[in-house]
């Protein structure tokens, strides 16, 4: 009975992991996909359907469905802290997509993964956290091969550069604000929570700013939408899947460890980078490569070197 428990156990987390591989980078791929093959050019409207969606299906998750308990805010002061995160988050989704319309994905990818040295940064100047002189050092090839595949990128590009750079630092300050504002156990809620009540406040603090940014988004999306007949589905889909993102990144965690999806992340990319590749037929050159390269073997190392001198 335990053996088939533990298969029936083994099978599931394994259903999970390939799930949680297929939302994150089946969403990285679509956003390219509708951003750059389209010609819907509108980032900060479909980060904003992203968060509707992530409003709606977190709220049927938690309060129809409980996946998760329902915690609810106590303060005036509490709310305040989770809008503050939630706009940090707005900035973070909304680089990281308009990124994706300058830069391929594996480049996107290879930016991205500097988030740990962004992520020590802030934990030093917000909370002064020091880190081992080792783990600091491991951030050095993080850094380094970021900058060997910049000059190694066919098809680099300014602005997405900066957005994609801005977007990393953006997620490294949210973490890291995270723990800071929500520090106290009455006070601290756990990732699907807090996506509930993100999700909403990042609708209504990314609708004027689409209005403004983004004037005749409506017009130009129903005009697409007559010429690619699936245009509508694949920004539901789309919006869908970086909700199940959200979702499964929290039940991989709840099944496994915060470790193991430390590691999956760390192969995400790599994975991504291929099928990208693969998909939208992107060049690359073996600078590109090896500077990626150098970038991930970094961040294992720095993960590693996290541990072991926790």
């Amino acid at each position: 009975m335990s053996t088939t428990q533990s298969e029936k156990q083994a099978l599931f987390i394994t259903s999970l992991i390939i799930f949680w591989y297929s939302s994150n980078i089946g969403v990285l791929l679509l956003n390219k996909l509708l951003l750059s093959n389209y010609g819907f050019s509108f980032p900060i409207f479909l980060t904003m359907c992203h968060m509707s969606a992530c409003a709606v299906l977190s709220y049927v998750s938690i309060v129809f469905l409980k996946i998760v308990p329902y915690q609810r805010i106590k303060s005036r002061s509490q709310l305040l802290r989770i809008s503050t995160l939630s706009i940090v988050f707005c900035g973070s989704v909304v680089g990281g997509n308009i990124s994706l319309r300058y830069l391929p994905v594996s480049f996107n990818q290879a930016v991205g993964a500097t988030t740990p040295f962004f992520t020590a940064l802030f934990a030093y100047l917000i909370t002064m956290k020091r880190e081992a002189w080792l783990t600091y050092g491991c951030l050095v090839p993080v850094v380094t091969g970021v900058v060997i595949a910049s000059g190694g990128e066919p098809n680099f590009h300014l602005y997405g550069f900066i957005m994609c750079i801005g977007a990393t630092a953006a997620r490294a300050f949210k973490s890291v604000l995270q723990g800071v504002l929500l520090s106290s156990e009455g006070e601290r809620l756990n990732s699907m929570n807090l996506l509930l009540y993100m999700s909403p406040i990042a609708v209504l603090v990314l609708l004027p700013v689409t209005l403004v940014m983004e004037p005749n988004v409506i017009d130009v999306t129903a005009t697409l939408a007559t010429e690619h007949r699936y245009l509508g589905l694949l920004i539901l889909v789309n919006s869908a899947m970086a909700y199940g993102a959200n979702l499964l990144n929290f039940l991989v965690t709840r099944h496994t460890s915060a470790l193991t999806l430390q590691v999956l992340g760390n192969a995400k990319g790599a994975v991504a980078v291929v099928i990208s590749i693969l998909i939208f037929r992107n060049p690359v050159t073996f600078i590109g490569i090896a500077g990626y390269t150098i970038t991930v073997m970094g961040v294992v190392a720095y993960g590693e070197a996290k541990r072991r001198y926790k």
